[in-house]
Formats: structure tokens, sequence, C-alpha cells
């Protein structure tokens, strides 16, 4: 399994903006994992000599524009995602809009478009996790965000893969608002992996806090291999990791590594 970062907040080979977009090649098969906020991720993919032509499936984290926006340069492919994701959604601190600009209708007739809660296989080895339950004590308990009716916005859309690999269990999230410590044991449980090789993405850690510190104890019980910290998760979070003694792999837009 090889995965290109075509976009994150951080640059590496290439320029970087606020969002994120992987690619995932699997022997014969190659996933679109978000597509950022823009066209960034084409502009990359181009920069790196790599053509989006072939890509099998696009699949989309969750419906927040710096993840999904980018759905606008593309067509005709399959897009998998959960059915909330095409909601209308606004921070609370100031009502702006921060859901994505297409609607549902407009990605029906753009793509191939398949909407589930449940777990789909995308692979053989790869696996869309589709509704993750929120079941620790300390993760996803409070929403900065509301729907149009008003009510609290979890973003219970927020998906993630999962990925069988001859070194264990390869998660990949996005944003993680399902919290991330919650996706590990979902993909465990959907797999039946226990050994974590790799996990991937947005932790939406962006303080040290009691939440950050419990995420690493987390991680050091279920013994993660290596972690490669994406997009919202905050340079000192990225330091409490490594202050606690777990391998952390820094990349940005335009790296692409082996797991």
């Amino acid at each position: 399994m090889r995965i290109t970062i075509l976009n994150d907040n951080t640059p590496g080979k290439c320029e970087g903006t606020h969002g994120l977009s992987l690619l995932l090649e699997d022997n014969d098969k190659k996933i679109l994992f978000d597509v950022g906020p823009t066209d960034i991720f084409l502009k990359n993919a181009q920069k790196l000599d790599i053509s989006l032509d072939d890509v099998d499936a696009i699949v989309l984290s969750h419906g927040h524009w710096d993840h999904g926006d980018g759905l606008e340069f593309l067509s005709g492919k399959e897009l998998v995602c959960h059915p909330e994701c095409f909601i209308k959604r606004y921070r609370k601190k100031d009502d702006s809009y921060l859901g994505l600009a297409m609607s549902q209708e407009e990605a029906e007739n753009k793509f191939a478009l398949e909407l589930t809660d449940k777990p789909l296989k995308i692979s053989d080895s790869i696996t869309f996790l589709g509704e993750i339950p929120r079941e620790n004590d300390f993760e996803a308990k409070k929403s900065d965000w509301y729907k149009s009716d008003r009510t609290d916005d979890f973003i219970i859309d927020d998906s993630a893969l999962a990925i069988k690999t001859d070194q264990g269990l390869v998660v990949i999230a996005s944003c993680s608002h399902a919290g991330i410590c919650n996706i590990v044991e979902y993909a465990k449980k959907i797999t039946g992996q226990n050994k974590i090789h790799a996990v991937i993405g947005g932790f939406h850690l962006k303080k040290v806090n009691d939440i950050s510190r419990q995420t690493i104890e987390y991680f050091k019980e279920v013994k993660v291999d290596t972690i490669y910290p994406l997009h919202c998760t905050s340079p000192e979070t990225v330091a409490e990791f490594e202050a606690a003694g777990l391998d952390v792999k820094t990349v940005g837009s335009g790296d692409s590594f082996a797991v």
C-alpha cells in the first residue's frame, strides 16, 4: 500500500492548504480519500506526475468543505460516503457555513453515488467504516456546530478507512470528529485484526489537554507501530506524542510513503 498526500495543511514537496486529500494505491486499486477544499489536489498530482484518470473510487470522509469541495473538479467516478454528508451545517461561534458546496442531487448527477452508514468493502483489503460508534468516555462529547434545524451537529457522518496489510491494520482517518480512539477500536472490530501497524490522518487534537493525553495512553496500550499526524493535529500535540515515545512520522503535501 502506497499513500500519497495530495493536500495537507502542511506543505511538503508540494503546496499545501487547509484540508486533506490522500491517494491510496493498493495492488490494482486506486482510491482517492477526500479531495480537499479546491483543485489543489489535482494541481499537486500534476506536479507529482500522477494521473487521477484511473482512480477506481472516491471516498469522502465527511461533509465539511475542507475535505469535499474539491468534488467540483471531478465527475464520473464512484463516490462513497455517509448519508449525512450533504446536510447543511454551521459553526456555533459565528453561524458561518462549513458544509459542502455541492448538494446531494448534484452529486447524484456527477457520480455513481453510494451512500451508506454501514461498513463497505472497497477492495479485498480496504473497508470504508461507515458510521463510527462513539463508545469511550472522553472523545466526541461536545459539538461546536449545528444543523439547519438548529440542533447540535455531532458530525455522525465522520468515517475512516481500515486497511489490512501484512504488517497489521492501517487506519486512515480524516478529521476524527468521531474520536481517533473510537475509530481505531471500530476498525479492529470490523476487520477482526488487533495488530495496529499505522494510524494516519487528522486526529482533531488541537490542544495539549486531557483528551490528547488519553489518546496517547490509548496509542501506547494498543501498541501502534507508527503514527502519521496530518491536517487538524497541532504541532504541540505532535510534540506531545513524540515526548511520550510514540513513533511519529512528519509528512505533508506531496509526500509519499509505503505502509
